[in-house]
């Protein structure tokens, strides 16, 4: 079975997984946001539906890691779920893991998420809703809770507030330095050494 979601990582350090921007992952002005755990007031799962649960990579497992995943992801009014966005991650192998590593725990997370399915609360009606699930992939059993603290995201408004202004912040500073690249491999421009700076002979 083809995999139909898209995945793009928002944290520094991640390689971007699918030709997808920020600015496709980020909710727009008519999607509600909520934060991890609230959005029991506008939906409920599907009948029938159950939560699937991320699978640690089986080419990883001998390591033994400890590692969590904080996945944004969009409840779109059918009750699907779609545009998964790695928020924040994690691991107790610390810092320097290759890209093909998140990755591994990144598509996992978003196997599962894929295949979540919420219906509206009765009387409300369905709006896109842009939420975080907190994912916890622990080599030892028991130690999910503690994992899964490393990621998680309070207030998830503020988080995609604070992402988005650092992704402009880095866009422009990016687009200047280019800008002054530019100016300075110009070439000079060179007066013809045999006619008068100011004469009007042609």
């Amino acid at each position: 079975m083809g995999k139909h979601w898209k995945l793009v990582a928002l944290v520094a350090g991640s390689a971007m997984l699918g030709a997808v921007s920020a600015s496709d992952t980020f909710p727009g002005k008519d999607t509600v946001v909520a934060s991890e755990g609230r959005i029991g007031d506008r939906w409920m799962l599907a009948e029938g539906a159950t939560l699937a649960t991320p699978a640690y990579p089986a080419h990883l497992a001998g390591r033994g890691d400890d590692v969590c995943v904080a996945l944004g992801y969009r409840i779109l009014p059918d009750g699907s779920t779609t545009d998964f966005a790695v928020l924040k991650q994690w691991t107790s192998a610390g810092e320097g893991q290759q890209d093909d590593y998140w990755r591994a725990f990144a598509e996992a997370g978003a196997d599962a998420l894929s295949q979540w399915r919420f219906q509206p609360r009765p009387g409300v009606v369905a709006r896109s809703t842009y939420t975080v699930a907190t994912l916890a992939f622990s080599a030892a059993s028991g130690q999910a809770t503690n994992t899964r603290a490393h990621c998680e995201v309070g207030d998830l408004a503020a988080f995609l507030q604070q992402t988005s202004s650092r992704a402009y912040m880095a866009s422009r500073e990016r687009r200047d330095a280019e800008r002054l690249l530019r100016g300075s491999q110009r070439p000079a421009m060179v007066e013809n050494p045999g006619r008068p700076r100011n004469s009007s002979q042609p």
